[in-house]
């Protein structure tokens, strides 16, 4: 048996003994989960910007500039957000699962 088939058969129980999830607990859910992508985004880009920081571009064909300066901060915000969005560091689901908690404790 792999382990797989198991995670499978355990995954099929929990389902079956769980009762099924309501429309509004879906989508609290889901709105629970896009905000801990985009927290996770936003840090990430927070993270990688003192990489571009430190980075000199004045001497590249097509780098430095005043253009580039301003608008450095959305291209590192941008890539956080794609970075997150392609599976992330793993951050995201770990705020999820918290942010599930907290509201399931103050529902009870």
């Amino acid at each position: 048996m792999s382990i797989g088939s198991i995670a499978a058969s355990l995954s099929s129980v929990q389902q079956q003994l769980s009762p099924a999830p309501s429309a509004k607990d879906t989508r609290t859910a889901e709105q629970a989960h896009k905000a801990a992508v985009e927290f996770e985004g936003l840090t990430i880009g927070e993270l990688i910007q003192p990489m571009f920081d430190t980075v000199d571009t004045t001497n590249d064909m097509f780098g430095g500039g005043a253009a580039e300066s301003q608008f450095r901060s959305l291209q590192v915000s941008e890539m956080g957000k794609k970075i997150a969005n392609s599976g992330g560091i793993g951050l995201a689901d770990s705020v999820y699962r918290q942010m599930l908690a907290m509201q399931e404790k103050a529902q009870s």
